[in-house]
């Protein structure tokens, strides 16, 4: 609107202008150049007119423009406004309903807590009277039981005095009588069963052991002591003896074996009494041999390679028996020990064969009594188990086996019929009564035993056992078919003159307690080692 009163403004100034031109013309009286002036003015006039009407409508429609825009925010941020106050008014809404909803919570709450404080609180004034009913109650029950006492002290005495008998002897004579009706009745009810059992029982259990026996087929077996190596040539002797006998006395003390060379040509003998020691010396010669460098150090790590081959096929060996008599679940722990029996024997007969076999009779003889099949097979297969363990327990190897597989699970059952299967404990179930006859067959039948050997491992365990009782004594092995003792000691527990007396009571302690033909020498030995490692 100011643009238009600038423009009237200047128009007005303009017709001034042409007013006071047209005067002066008049006053000199040029009538031509004032009619030009006129026609002149006139034009630009309207050409003012028309650009002041031209810039008139395009400022009033920038006003109507800007006015319209004005407008449309002025609406929205009304819209904006009213959405926002809305959505305060919700939430403030929502708020509000959730105190109301907590304060109703916490009203409810402390209502609740209110009620339970008075019904703790009546219930304590219950107890409270309940326990003085009860004193009341127990001081009447003393009474009576003070008055009931001399009451019955009193017909005691005179029932003592009218049957001439106290109250134990009555209670002896009573009891006696019925002692005796008891034993008339358990007598004639045990001979009964004798009779009975008497016509049926030799006959089922001859049938029983012949089924068992016939069904199960063993191979007769023969242990021995020594084991043979052959080597390619006769010169490989002189390489396992070594300078001054270096390398055979290294092999003997880290592996426990007597190395035996003689005339015969291209081999030696490794002798022990514990096979799994032999067996693993013999794979170290062995790997000696093949390799060709054979020296202490060598001898050691031979050895430890030995060591993990025959823990493998321990384990192998053991797997194959446990799959043989159908056992998936026995403790992994109790594996390697199974797997130790294979190289383990009883009077000659092997130990782990043994298990095999005593299991598969137990079964045979569990299927015909109509018992658990499984569970004395099992039983039956795990009644040697302590052997791998005797010469590192004391104590007998049923009772050995039976701590071993209780310490690791197996049913109470179980555990029975394995320390019961030598009577150490006496036998109370059907199971471990299988279990020794399952042992008696399998050790008895022809061919399966011989003594002599059997009575020699004993005196060479019964040998080391006695060094490996010592304190400081980290290995013992019985030498020379058990005419020396060679024992290993700990340097930084046994000192020099610790060893001499240690030779000296083990001496004593094996004339004491074995008996034996000629001398047992015991050489204790004491080895100290340094080791760094150049990097």
């Amino acid at each position: 609107m100011e643009w238009i009163g600038w423009i009237v403004a200047g128009v007005l100034a303009v017709v001034v202008g042409v007013m006071v031109v047209r005067h002066r013309r008049a006053e000199l009286g040029l009538v031509e150049e004032q009619a030009r002036m006129e026609k002149r003015s006139r034009s630009v006039a309207a050409s003012i007119r028309e650009q002041a009407e031209e810039a008139a409508g395009h400022l009033r429609a920038d006003a109507e423009r800007a006015l319209e825009h004005a407008q449309e925010r002025a609406k929205e941020a009304m819209a904006d406004v009213d959405r926002r106050r809305a959505e305060m008014e919700s939430s403030i809404a929502s708020q509000r309903n959730e105190l109301r909803e907590i304060r109703a919570a916490q009203e409810r709450q402390e209502a609740r807590l209110h009620e339970r404080e008075d019904r703790v609180a009546a219930d304590a004034e219950g107890l409270q009277a309940r326990a003085e009913r009860l004193e009341a109650q127990r001081l009447a029950l003393k009474d009576s039981r003070a008055q009931l006492e001399q009451e019955t002290e009193r017909v005691n005495c005179e029932l003592e005095r009218v049957a001439g008998l106290t109250v134990a002897a009555a209670r002896d004579e009573v009891m006696a009588e019925a002692e005796r009706q008891a034993k008339l009745a358990a007598t004639g009810l045990a001979r009964d069963i004798e009779q009975r059992a008497r016509r049926d029982a030799d006959k089922t259990a001859r049938s029983i052991v012949t089924t068992a026996i016939q069904r199960v087929a063993s191979e007769q077996t023969s242990e021995s002591v020594v084991s043979s190596v052959d080597l390619p040539s006769d010169d490989m002797k002189g390489r396992i003896i070594g300078r001054e006998g270096r390398n055979i006395r290294a092999f003997e003390q880290i592996t426990g074996v007597n190395v035996l060379i003689d005339d015969t040509p291209e081999s030696v003998l490794l002798s022990s009494f514990d096979p799994v020691r032999r067996e693993t010396a013999r794979l170290t010669l062995v790997d000696l041999v093949a390799d060709g460098r054979i020296h202490p150090a060598r001898i050691e790590e031979a050895f430890d390679k030995s060591q993990r081959n025959m823990d493998e096929r321990l384990n192998r060996a053991a797997e194959d028996a446990l799959a043989e008599v159908g056992i998936v679940d026995l403790h992994e722990d109790l594996v390697p020990v199974v797997g130790a029996l294979a190289f383990r024997t009883s009077y000659g007969q092997n130990v782990l064969r043994h298990l095999v076999e005593s299991a598969h009779l137990a079964g045979v003889m569990a299927a015909e009594l109509g018992l658990d099949i499984a569970f004395c097979k099992r039983a039956a297969f795990l009644h040697d188990i302590g052997k791998a363990l005797t010469h590192e327990h004391e104590g007998p190897h049923a009772i050995v086996g039976a701590d071993l597989l209780r310490r690791h699970g197996e049913h109470p059952d179980i555990v029975h019929a394995v320390e019961a299967h030598h009577n150490e404990v006496e036998p109370h179930t059907v199971e471990a009564i299988l279990v020794q006859a399952a042992d008696a067959i399998s050790g008895s039948r022809p061919g399966a035993r011989r003594e002599p050997l059997e009575a020699y491992v004993e005196r060479m365990e019964h040998l080391e056992s006695i060094a490996t009782n010592h304190a400081g004594v980290e290995r013992a092995y019985a030498m020379q078919a058990g005419r020396e003792l060679r024992v290993m000691v700990a340097p930084d527990v046994v000192d020099d003159a610790g060893s001499q007396a240690l030779a000296r009571d083990l001496a004593k302690e094996i004339e004491k307690n074995l008996t034996y033909p000629g001398q047992i020498k015991v050489v204790v030995v004491r080895e100290s080692r340094a080791m760094e490692t150049a990097h």
